[in-house]
């Protein structure tokens, strides 16, 4: 687990998203020494990024065929109960019950994307009031507008923070075992953090 920065009187404002990394395994070294077809294994890296410091929060490792929506509410667990959260962001992925009643559990707002011909919820599921107004206002001004109004564009910055992570570090796991993958993420999480942390550029919007 990675502890956000405190920030004294501001909530986070995260970002999720996720990215498949290969395995280079047993398998792949047959492929490259024998050119025989083999099934490539893969890993999904799941990340929670503070938008504003751009700062690693939370990260797991699952199976590839693991959904993010499933997985939310553990990356949100990593975070101490008592840290302030303003926003979740993500992509339609995350547009789920689940998702939602999390997000919600941690009095944050979800500015994510509803999907292609949702419908409103039943207004007793936990989260449904962001999701439904989301539906009604999308429908009255198109889904464009709707991105601008609530800030959905932020999620573009997670998906920077997966371009880097695989520019600086590479596209693959290199090892075999799943405990020392989960370290080998753990690792690439640390450099991106102190990266962040000693070379991201402050923007400041002058006109």
């Amino acid at each position: 687990m990675v502890l956000p920065e405190q920030r004294p009187g501001q909530a986070l404002h995260l970002v999720v998203d996720s990215t498949a990394l290969k395995v280079f395994g047993e398998g792949e070294w047959k492929v490259r020494k024998h050119g025989d077809s083999k099934r490539r294994t893969w890993r999904k890296m799941h990340l929670a990024m503070d938008a504003e410091t751009g700062r690693i929060c939370a990260d797991l490792m699952t199976h590839h065929d693991v959904v993010d929506a499933d997985v939310l509410s553990e990356l949100l667990e990593q975070l101490p109960s008592d840290t302030p959260i303003g926003t979740i962001g993500g992509d339609g992925a995350y547009d789920a019950k689940q998702c939602h009643a999390a997000i919600a559990a941690r009095d944050a707002q979800p500015p994510i994307s509803a999907r292609e011909g949702a419908t409103p919820w039943p207004e007793s599921t936990p989260g449904a009031p962001w999701p439904n107004e989301a539906i009604d206002v999308i429908a009255r001004t198109g889904r464009r507008e709707w991105k601008k109004s609530c800030g959905y564009h932020r999620r573009s910055l997670v998906e920077n923070l997966m371009y880097r992570l695989k520019t600086l570090t590479g596209n693959r796991l290199w090892a075999c075992e799943v405990g020392s993958q989960e370290t080998e993420v753990a690792i690439r999480v640390g450099v991106l953090n102190r990266t962040a942390a000693l070379a991201r550029p402050q923007s400041v919007r002058i006109a």
